[in-house]
């Protein structure tokens, strides 16, 4: 598009956008058509994704008791202003005995936008985020282990974008961080992934 009909296009823009929010003889105001308003709505929302399978998919056995048993690379986009630090539960709520917590992590930096593959298992990580006690009473990442001939279960990965660094005990639980978070979260997004064993 040339530059003279760049300048016309945004001039009648604007003289259109003067126009409909003019009132009519009636007193009523002409609305502003939606193509011409910057609309907050259309903000990016929080948005979690995991690149080794797609929500709702089974997920990859190297991530499961029958694999190397290691957390996929997650990343995630469309921070909320004023986001000071993100945190992740995984669950199953299929689980036998009612919801089993696999991961529980917070405290991941505000400027983060990923977790790499294989994120260790210690308690404080290098970046300062810290990792919680799982289902197993084990610290960090543990995968999907459903009882054999089960069926299919679910895991639920959900990220939160928080107001506020948080201070709980590095042996925190799922409930616990839960607590925590309660009137500090500014946006969550969750990713879903199934698996079964059958034999």
């Amino acid at each position: 598009m040339s530059r003279t009909r760049i300048a016309v296009t945004a001039v009648l823009a604007s003289a259109l956008i003067v126009l409909v929010g003019a009132e009519r003889s009636d007193g009523r105001v002409i609305p502003v058509p939606d193509w011409l308003v910057a609309e907050e709505d259309s903000a990016m929302a929080l948005e979690i994704s995991i690149d080794a399978f797609r929500n709702t998919e089974r997920i990859p056995v190297v991530y499961t008791c029958e694999g190397e048993n290691v957390s996929p690379a997650i990343s995630w986009r469309g921070a909320p202003a004023g986001t000071r630090s993100f945190a992740l539960i995984m669950d199953d709520p299929d689980a036998p005995s009612g919801t089993f917590t696999h991961w529980v992590i917070w405290n991941i930096p505000a400027d983060s936008t990923a977790l790499d593959r294989a994120v260790p298992t210690d308690s404080t990580l290098p970046s300062g985020a810290m990792q919680g006690i799982n289902g197993a009473r084990r610290v960090g990442y543990t995968g999907p282990c459903p009882p054999i001939g089960h069926g299919r279960h679910r895991y639920y990965f959900r990220l939160y974008a928080l107001d506020t660094l948080l201070d709980v005990e590095s042996d925190a639980t799922a409930d616990t961080l839960r607590s925590a978070m309660r009137g500090h979260v500014l946006g969550e997004s969750e990713h879903m992934g199934t698996y079964s064993r059958d034999r």
